[in-house]
């Protein structure tokens, strides 16, 4: 979409997990691209008119592209905008989770939803030092405080565990107890394990598609999560993965290596 007009926009219903702006396709059709970014779990689209388009796909949203003639529509299709060089941009949504907006490009870090948001996990910002610094002080278990977008932005359940996992540091740790070499081991952990999930297109339990349609793999590549009673999968570890429940989420760890 880099570049290109939104010759077409369409808004099917008035209201996602909130309302839509204001003439909201009014606003989109006829603008042009000038650049695509993420922030934490948000898709930002800034347009010509110095306002940026941000979408949250939810729980169960997808983004489905496709050229030449217009699909056929199907019953969740909210959001439909196409391309002045033939390519369609669908937002399906069956929940009605996800959410848009529209706002001042120059303003969108003080948007309500990304104000606050911590560092990303990939960027040069997050840091072994940087996430002592944020855990300074929390008297949380480490895996709540990821959880915690102000910490860092975009992990979720599934990855927060492969982490801490990976880095043999107990879920239940508290957080001002992760500092130094933890914090070191804890942030690398972390960064291993996005960039494998992006390399293995993400994790498909539920909902998740790629934009080709295809499931994502790194289900199959999981160590510890939903592998409840198996084999620790650290060589030589006797332990087994146990499953707890943190603040309503399902928690999967060996309680044998991860201290």
């Amino acid at each position: 979409m880099d570049g290109r007009v939104l010759a077409h926009a369409e808004a099917r219903r008035p209201d996602l997990r909130w309302p839509l702006p204001t003439d909201f396709a009014r606003r989109l059709q006829g603008r042009r691209v000038v650049g695509l970014r993420r922030r934490a779990k948000y898709i930002l689209i800034d347009l010509d008119d110095a306002q940026s388009w941000l979408i949250h796909l939810g729980m169960s949203g997808r983004m489905l592209l496709s050229d030449g003639a217009e699909p056929a529509r199907e019953p969740h299709d909210h959001v439909i905008v196409r391309t002045d060089d033939g390519c369609w941009v669908r937002f399906n949504d069956a929940r009605r989770f996800g959410s848009m907006d529209l706002w001042p490009t120059g303003d969108v870090e003080n948007h309500r939803l990304l104000s606050g948001i911590g560092p990303e996990p990939l960027g040069n910002a997050f840091s072994g030092a940087s996430l002592s610094d944020a855990l300074a002080g929390k008297r949380t278990p480490i895996k709540a405080a990821l959880l915690d977008q102000r910490v860092v932005a975009g992990l979720g359940n599934i990855y927060v565990s492969e982490a801490l996992f990976r880095s043999r540091i107990s879920p239940k740790r508290m957080a001002m107890n992760v500092w130094g070499a933890r914090a070191d081991r804890l942030c690398a952990a972390i960064k291993a394990v996005l960039a494998d999930a992006i390399v293995a297109g993400g994790s498909s339990l539920r909902d998740h598609r790629q934009v080709s349609g295809e499931l994502g793999y790194f289900q199959h590549a999981f160590q510890v999560y939903d592998r409840e009673g198996e084999n620790c999968a650290h060589k030589g570890c006797p332990g087994s993965v146990q499953r707890i429940v943190q603040a309503g989420r399902s928690t999967f760890y060996c309680p044998k290596c991860q201290r």
